[in-house]
């Protein structure tokens, strides 16, 4: 795939447990709230890029967003979603405004080379999960980190941790996870 000198970059936004997981049964195994206050607050105007299957899972498109789903099945369609069924032709199509890679899994994998910022939540939970995500953290430095404890909203402690590509233009961070 190739990705022009002048394209808008693409961001992710990804909760997952140090061993990987994201997902049990099309959904996410625990409950934060201040997880999803903060996807509202990063994604809020932009394009959420994802799978059918994650799409499936959250059942609508998301009040003030736009909402691309990848994916390989011809037919697919849901009223409000724009379709593709290339990663290439996704990227293009989502230019207008910033651009979050939102999931599952096989949709991470496909773009993480074209994600110069990750928004990580960190669960530090041991869950049992069917889904997860092995990333190559290499060339990825830690630009910010904030704890939250588990509370009353969130089964677990976290931490919202930003990244950014090292060889990104005006980066400077510490060493990654």
């Amino acid at each position: 795939m190739t990705r022009g000198a002048d394209a808008r970059p693409l961001s992710a936004v990804v909760a997952m447990t140090p061993d990987g997981v994201i997902g049990v049964d099309g959904d996410m195994p625990w409950r934060l709230k201040s997880d999803l206050r903060r996807f509202k607050s990063l994604t809020m105007g932009g394009w959420l890029i994802m799978g059918r299957k994650t799409f499936d899972s959250i059942g609508r498109p998301l009040p003030g967003r736009q909402t691309l789903v990848l994916t390989r099945d011809p037919d697919w369609s849901s009223p409000g979603v724009v379709v593709a069924h290339d990663p290439v032709v996704a990227m293009q199509m989502t230019q207008t405004a910033p651009a979050f890679v939102v999931g599952g899994a096989e949709i991470y994998r496909l773009l993480w080379s074209y994600c110069e910022t990750v928004y990580l939540t960190r669960v530090w939970a041991s869950v049992p999960g069917d889904t997860r995500l092995d990333v190559d953290w290499d060339g990825f430095s830690v630009c910010s980190q904030q704890r939250l404890a588990s509370g009353p909203v969130d089964d677990y402690p976290t931490d919202f941790v930003v990244l950014r590509r090292q060889n990104s233009p005006g980066i400077v961070g510490e060493s990654v996870l």
